[in-house]
């Protein structure tokens, strides 16, 4: 099974790294990906720019109402994501607690089976 791990923290406290910081936290995450690859269960990974960034597209009854920021406020934000192939839910978790081992502070990961999948427009 197919799992998106959606990587969930404040970013006002992820932005305020310095780049020391940031590159030693992704060195953290890197071993973690490499392990990963190791196991030939490693898609996609994206790391988003931030919230500021965003564009929201709402539908509506009408026509489709677009909004400059992020869809909601809240405490966390998507940070990015991981794609993993997992036998189970638990093994997904354990990649998901190695990735939440690897950052520092809190945050959390939202772990969804994907039903489609489709690189470059050809479903797979």
């Amino acid at each position: 099974m197919l799992y998106a791990v959606l990587c969930y923290n404040d970013e006002a406290i992820t932005s305020a790294w310095s780049k020391e910081e940031d590159a030693a936290v992704m060195a953290r995450l890197g071993k973690v990906q490499e392990k990963l690859v190791a196991q030939g269960r490693l898609g996609p990974v994206a790391r988003l720019l931030p919230t500021t960034t965003a564009t929201t597209l709402r539908k509506t009854k009408d026509e489709p109402l677009v909004i400059d920021g992020p869809f909601a406020e809240t405490k966390e934000q998507l940070l990015g994501f991981y794609m993993i192939e997992s036998a189970s839910l638990d093994e997904a978790l354990d990649a998901a607690r190695e990735l939440a081992a690897a950052n520092p502070g809190v945050g959390s990961y939202e772990l969804r089976p994907v039903g489609y999948f489709a690189e470059n427009g050809i479903k797979k």
